[in-house]
This record gives C-alpha cells, structure tokens and sequence, in this order.
C-alpha cells in the first residue's frame, strides 16, 4: 500500500511539475516523412529524421534544424519587434539568410482555414488544443492537425505564420498533402522540454558571418 501511495505521489508531481509555465528553456523535437508513392518514399528514406532544437526566453526563439540531406536551418523569432531572421546552409543554395516581418499579410491568410478542434491531447504532460488547418497554395492542398499548450513560451516557425488563430507551441503536428496524385504525410513532435537558462546571445539577429541575403529562401 505504502508503494502505491508513493508511486501515485511521485506521477502527481510529475504532471504538476510538467503543467509549470515555461518562459525560458529548450525544447527538442523530430519531424519524419511518409507517402504511399514508393518512388517518393524512397527519396524520403535518404532524407531521413530532421530535427530540431529549439532555444526559448521571454518573447525570443531561436529553431535550429539538422538534416545531413537537406542541409541545416537557424530561424531567429523577437515577437516584441514581429522580426525574423531565417539562415540557411544547403549544397543547393549555399548560405544564405533573409529577414521578415513574423505577421502573415492579408494574402497569406486568403487560402488559410483555421478551426479549433473539440479535442484535447496530453504531450509531455503539457494539456494540448487540437487545431485544424487547411491550406490551398500553389494548386495544392495542405492539411495539418495541430497541438498546441500555452505554457511554454516558445515561439513555433509554423504557428506563427497563421498569426494569433493559433495560441500556444505546437507539441504535435501532422501534416498531409496531396500534389498530382501523390501523398505525403508529415509528422513533427516535441521530444523533450527542459526549463533552463539560455544565453541571450541566441537570439541576436545578427547573420553569421559568410552568409549572404537573399529575398527569397527554398520552400519560403
């Protein structure tokens, strides 16, 4: 008896801890590919994992991404200034990086629908709300299940492109699109969140040094 009482003490204070509001950490996180193509699945294969390590404090992120395909990505976010700056270092395009403004135009948001779900899920111990996206771009269409907390500050490089319809840091996304008859899934989730202290010098919108700018960055 007296385990259980312990064991049951032990998992309310995990989820209690896990409930706490985070402004300042780091949060890990992988994204995977799929198709029912075996064409386009093979070429998935040789991307493999990409993953991301995200750095939060106050109103400011920092996205590091890594795939040894693809190439690496640094997405700076100050959500006081609404200013981003994205570099990104591939074989195709070299190292570049380019700034804009956080908040998605009027033409952005045309081909955007955004409902909140009736569900809730829990990720990491965090209590998520399930947010259902379409987008129709480029002949396309997009379909993306979102979970989201509002305890943790950080700043997501998907969410904030559809402005403050959507409220939180997505723990879990799964993402679906269809083009000239080929589908692709795409699965992005938090792995693990730490609350600890994060240097301020992550967030300076500085470019590091050999990149050049450029108005316009693949899949931008």
């Amino acid at each position: 008896m007296k385990k259980l009482l312990f064991v049951l003490v032990c998992v309310f204070s995990l989820s209690t801890f896990a409930q706490e509001s985070i402004s300042e950490g780091v949060a890990k996180s992988k994204q995977t590919m799929t198709s029912d193509n075996e064409q386009v699945q093979a070429q998935l294969d040789m991307v493999g994992e990409v993953l991301t390590t995200t750095y939060f404090k106050n109103n400011n992120t920092r996205s590091e991404t890594f795939n040894l395909m693809s190439g690496n990505s640094i997405t700076i976010m100050d959500s006081d200034s609404k200013e981003m700056l994205i570099m990104m270092d591939n074989q195709m395009v070299g190292k570049k990086y380019m700034t804009k403004n956080m908040e998605p135009g009027e033409e952005d948001m045309k081909n955007v629908t955004i409902e909140k779900g009736d569900e809730t899920k829990t990720i990491l111990g965090y209590e998520c709300q399930e947010y259902n996206l379409t987008v129709n771009k480029d002949g396309a269409e997009v379909k993306m299940d979102m979970y989201v907390t509002d305890k943790i500050s950080a700043i997501s490089n998907q969410a904030v492109q559809m402005g403050t319809k959507v409220e939180g840091f997505p723990l879990y996304m799964e993402m679906t699109m269809s083009q000239m008859g080929m589908n692709i899934k795409i699965t992005h989730e938090v792995t693990e969140i730490n609350k600890e202290t994060v240097s301020d010098d992550k967030f300076d919108m500085t470019p590091l040094e050999g990149y050049e700018k450029t108005d316009k960055l693949m899949g931008m």
